[in-house]
């Protein structure tokens, strides 16, 4: 006997689950994203304002020259000077720590952790909402003008414990399945994102002369950029020699044991990519799957002597291009599901068991 072509019920429902699926998937996405993304524009601060302490009295215009790469690093430069005249320390941290109107502020990014974190509730476990509510209102409850007074490293350092906090739960209590692998891209595509973004601030303050490059001042700037990475330590079982930039670009770029180096990232991104899709290892089904694939097969094989020929600054351009195409492909296949015409589903249907008879 045929089987009877799908109602227009069934067919909502089945639609309906999958959109469901959709969003769950989305909201553990960006949950992840935007609290990696918090915990990341901390370090951005942070070490930007160990880099002014280190150098004591600084102009206005090297002050400036500080603070601007961290507008350009999260594209909101143009709109914090709609807002603000001057980037001075006191401007640019009030912008990237509460600005609402900035959708990258801190205060943004964890309230849009927690809301993401809100819509699935029934899906993480109680833990990790507690710790996302417990940052939101740490934010939410902060005195600016105490952090500014001296609290302002305590303060930022606060928020990347949150973020550690809420790894660490998410890891001893979430089930892995699918949710799982969904947070963890996330997580690892934003930190790949940020890192690059690190880099590429150093490379964007300018020093007083070009004879400093290797320089103390340099070298310190460096050192700078380890600690806001939590990679001194690291680095220094490495390379027990001075801090030297050619060594810290290899370390933060290749050094593949260190979880926030850019190779570790992405091949994590890789690795969980293919758990998400169901590709086997070493498989690149999708062109989006095929295109990340043979990036980080190039990359295998590029050295830091070719990275530093070609230019530090061209390079990084190059991974976040290619960080933020795997992306959206993953979001556009597994997490996005445009509005569907019900009458045009019914309709294929209809046809298809048309055809099978």
């Amino acid at each position: 006997m045929p089987k009877s072509p799908p109602t227009q019920e069934e067919v909502a429902r089945h639609k309906q689950a999958n959109v469901m699926l959709s969003r769950v998937a989305g909201s553990l996405y960006w949950m992840s994203r935007y609290l990696e993304r918090a915990e990341n524009l901390a370090r951005l601060v942070d070490v930007n304002l160990q880099i002014i302490l280190d150098f004591g009295q600084v102009s206005d215009e090297t002050m400036k020259e500080h603070w601007l790469p961290i507008l350009r690093s999260t594209g909101d430069e143009d709109l914090f000077f709609q807002l603000y005249e001057v980037a001075d320390s006191e401007s640019v941290m009030e912008f990237v720590t509460f600005r609402q109107e900035n959708p990258n502020s801190l205060l943004t990014c964890i309230g849009n952790a927690r809301e993401n974190a809100r819509q699935v509730r029934d899906q993480i476990s109680s833990e990790m909402w507690e710790v996302l509510n417990d940052a939101y209102h740490f934010i939410k409850n902060s005195d600016p003008e105490n952090i500014w007074d001296g609290g302002a490293s305590a303060f930022y350092d606060q928020i990347k414990y949150y973020s550690h906090l809420f790894q660490g739960i998410t890891v001893s209590t979430f089930s892995r399945n699918e949710g799982f692998e969904f947070i963890q891209f996330g997580k690892y595509l934003e930190r790949a994102d940020k890192t690059t973004r690190l880099m590429d601030m150093k490379y964007h303050i300018l020093l007083p002369k070009v004879t400093d490059v290797g320089g103390a001042v340099d070298a310190a700037q460096w050192q700078a950029v380890l600690r806001s990475a939590s990679a001194v330590e690291p680095y220094r079982r490495f390379y027990v020699a001075d801090i030297l930039f050619a060594k810290v670009i290899e370390f933060l770029i290749f050094e593949d044991t260190f979880p926030r180096s850019l190779m570790f990232c992405l091949q994590q991104m890789d690795d969980f990519a293919h758990l998400i899709a169901g590709t086997p290892a070493g498989e690149y089904r999708s062109e989006g799957e095929h295109r990340f694939g043979k990036f980080l097969n190039n990359l295998n094989f590029t050295t830091t002597k070719d990275i530093i020929g070609r230019g530090l600054h061209e390079f990084l351009a190059e991974v976040q291009r290619e960080i933020g195409a795997l992306g959206e492909h993953l979001y556009t296949t597994f997490m996005y599901h445009p509005p569907v015409d019900m009458q045009a589903e019914i309709r294929f249907h209809q046809q298809q068991e048309q055809q099978q008879q």
